[in-house]
């Protein structure tokens, strides 16, 4: 009578496991990576501005290629512990050690959300 009950008992258990489960998901933090870059710093940008003057505005870049030293990428990824991954890149253009063109997802014009 007694391993009847126990195995009543274990088979009640485990069948609720899986309401159970979807109601008590585990803690995700939020993940931030790289250099968030917002459009008040894109707007004190200015064609012909010199390397350090472009560093003391964004910051220092996450990457720098050694084969294209002109080039600077700053990227930022955001993974919220609930939603949608965002991903946001600015690539800084120079030219004779001076600052060409940005390209990438932030603009002077938008305004970005702050995550």
């Amino acid at each position: 009578m007694r391993k009847l009950f126990s195995s009543v008992l274990l088979v009640a258990a485990l069948s609720g496991c899986t309401a159970v489960g979807d109601f008590f998901k585990p803690y995700r933090i939020d993940v931030r990576q790289g250099n968030f870059v917002t459009q008040e710093m894109v707007s004190q940008l200015k064609s012909g501005m010199t390397r350090d003057q472009v560093r003391f505005v964004l910051g220092t870049p996450l990457v720098t290629d050694v084969f294209h030293s002109d080039r600077w990428d700053y990227i930022y990824r955001f993974q919220p512990g609930k939603g949608s991954l965002q991903e946001r890149r600015l690539t800084v253009i120079f030219e004779d050690g001076k600052l060409a063109r940005l390209e990438g997802d932030v603009r002077a014009g938008e305004a970005p959300s702050q995550p």
